[in-house]
């Protein structure tokens, strides 16, 4: 009983231990729509379908961005971002799940938050460009 005992209490203690010292993630994390505001612009996310997030810098943390374009902007003064293990995502417009903003196509003329017009896909459709144009179509716009 004693060693049950002990070896449940050390299983307890390393369950803890494991527990504070989390590897960062990889992928999006749960937005708080409405409630969770644009690191960038400080407005809250709330149109679900031109959310984006970025999770990199030394701690690989998740960032969250209203527009794809206040994404663009914020990460041009990052040295880290263009590391192969930044990772950007982009909600798809059509079906409102996430997708890796490097592979997404991206539609113009459209509503967004903060006006870059750019809404993500993730397969191409007549008038889309991928992520690479979409980055120089935003940057060249500027704000």
């Amino acid at each position: 009983m004693k060693n049950l005992f002990r070896l449940a209490a050390i299983a307890l203690f390393l369950s803890l231990v494991a527990a504070c010292h989390k590897e960062p993630g990889t992928g999006p994390v749960e937005v708080k729509w409405d409630r969770d505001t644009c690191v960038r612009c400080s407005m809250a996310l709330s149109d679900k379908r031109y959310a984006a997030q970025v999770r990199g810098g030394p701690k690989h943390q998740a960032y969250k961005f209203d527009d794809f374009g206040c994404v663009m902007f914020w990460l041009k003064d990052k040295s880290w971002a263009n590391d192969p293990a930044t990772e950007i995502w982009v909600m798809d417009m059509r079906s409102n799940k996430w997708i890796e903003a490097r592979k997404a196509f991206y539609l113009p003329n459209k509503m967004t938050p903060m006006a870059y017009g750019l809404g993500a896909v993730a397969l191409p459709e007549p008038g889309s460009m991928n992520y690479e144009d979409a980055r120089k179509q935003v940057l060249a716009k500027g704000k």
